[in-house]
């Protein structure tokens, strides 16, 4: 019988970030630099995956800001963060969503994520058991959950470490810069680029936002995809 995937020590545990720079100092010359001109990350989140999934549909397409105060009205409406579960999200109709700034295709969506959580489709320990691969295919067959929700979920609230968000406009133009390219990379040349990095992408791809962020050379549209 073929051995089943493991699930690789999340970015939390201690002495692994450690380890994980060790690695990238060693493995990329040009990445080097970057690391030793920033404070080691810090992947640190109390939100369970239900919740933080919501969070995740509610900030598509918005600023941070408008995000943050949806999300608050959202968590009020629930009764409070620790009551934001699928059974109440499901009790909540697409009008009393749009009261609080949830639009009608993203009240569709938290009903089917809810749905899915109530059903035992998924779980907040489920979430937490799977490898990457599976995870990835779970998610991605809830409505207004794309690639980009998927590898943010992974990074942030998972901490799982080697996850190469492709398509995220901050990270590729990081990997621009640090490699003097002439254009945004491709999703296939930002795997190839990024190949060295393995098995530790997640947090190669955390200091490209703060490569994008010290150079102040953000690309547009800078709203949450999905």
């Amino acid at each position: 019988p073929s051995t089943p995937p493991t699930i690789a020590n999340p970015l939390t545990l201690k002495g692994e970030i450690d380890i994980a720079l060790n690695h990238l100092r060693n493995a990329d010359p040009l990445l080097a630099p970057c690391i030793d001109s920033f404070n080691p990350p810090q992947f640190l989140t109390d939100r369970a995956p239900f919740f933080a999934l919501t969070k995740s549909i509610i900030s598509q397409q918005l600023s941070n800001k408008a995000a943050d105060a949806i999300e608050a009205r959202f968590v009020t409406l629930c009764g409070g963060r620790h009551s934001v579960l699928p059974d109440v999200v499901l009790s909540l109709s697409p009008q009393q969503l749009r009261l609080v700034g949830i639009s009608g295709p993203k009240a569709s969506y938290l009903h089917d994520l809810a749905s899915k959580f109530a059903d035992g489709v998924l779980s907040d320990s489920s979430v937490l058991e799977m490898d990457d691969d599976t995870l990835r295919d779970k998610l991605i067959s809830v409505k207004g959950i794309g690639p980009w929700s998927v590898h943010m979920f992974m990074i942030f609230t998972l901490h799982r470490p080697d996850v190469l968000p492709v398509g995220d406009l901050v990270v590729r133009r990081g990997v621009e810069r640090l490699y003097g390219l002439k254009a945004l990379p491709t999703p296939s040349q930002m795997e190839r680029l990024c190949e060295k990095w393995k098995p530790y992408r997640s947090v190669g791809s955390w200091y490209m936002y703060k490569l994008v962020e010290a150079k102040g050379v953000f690309p547009t549209p800078t709203l949450n995809q999905q």
